[in-house]
């Protein structure tokens, strides 16, 4: 599932690192890799994880945030899906082995920042959510599996918030996550973008 390396992609140039941080991922070979991994498809028709990130990065330069939240926003949007590309997909699914996990794991060796590193980790749980309410009209399941998020992300919500909006603001994915999200999950400041 490894693709060749671009070697003409300036991916330095493309993402426009700000912090130190930023460019430390963008040395690691492994890192790399999975920001060159994808091809059009449903919900990510641009291709390519970085042209994705792209798009979440220049959501978050519409919102109207303070540093610590821009630093952490982008920080997400670095590494959210980042780790497709050796997720295991094969049934019956290993959540563990799904790219939000495996993104947590190898931030864990940058920052301690649990909001950070919950929001990695769960950024499409609220999608998951909603899919199971909604398209498989499981209600209880949803239930519980919301109150589990909204439990882990805790004073974390708008960070949360934020970062599902810049990420489903993008390619042509399904609003209607987001409008979920937007109208039932007390305790977030609605934000335009």
């Amino acid at each position: 599932m490894k693709q060749p390396v671009a070697e003409w992609i300036d991916i330095e140039a493309q993402l426009r690192p700000e912090t130190d941080l930023e460019r430390q991922l963008l040395q690691d070979p492994d890192f790399l890799q999975g920001l060159l991994w994808g091809v059009p498809r449903y919900g990510h028709p641009e291709g390519e994880v970085y042209k994705h990130i792209r798009e979440v990065l220049d959501n978050i330069d519409r919102l109207d945030v303070d540093q610590l939240m821009r630093k952490r926003l982008r920080i997400i949007a670095f590494v959210h899906d980042t780790f497709k590309y050796i997720e295991d997909k094969s049934t019956p699914r290993d959540w563990s082995k799904h790219h939000g996990p495996l993104a947590r794991r190898f931030m864990e060796r940058f920052t301690t920042d649990e909001a950070i590193l919950d929001t990695i980790e769960l950024h499409d749980e609220a999608y998951h959510c909603w899919r199971i309410k909604h398209l498989h009209q499981d209600h209880d399941s949803a239930g519980l599996r919301l109150k589990e998020l909204l439990d882990r992300i805790g004073e974390h919500r708008q960070l949360y918030y934020l970062f599902f909006k810049c990420d489903t603001k993008t390619g042509d994915k399904n609003p209607a996550p987001l409008n979920w999200f937007e109208q039932n999950i007390p305790g977030i400041e609605i934000v335009a973008i």
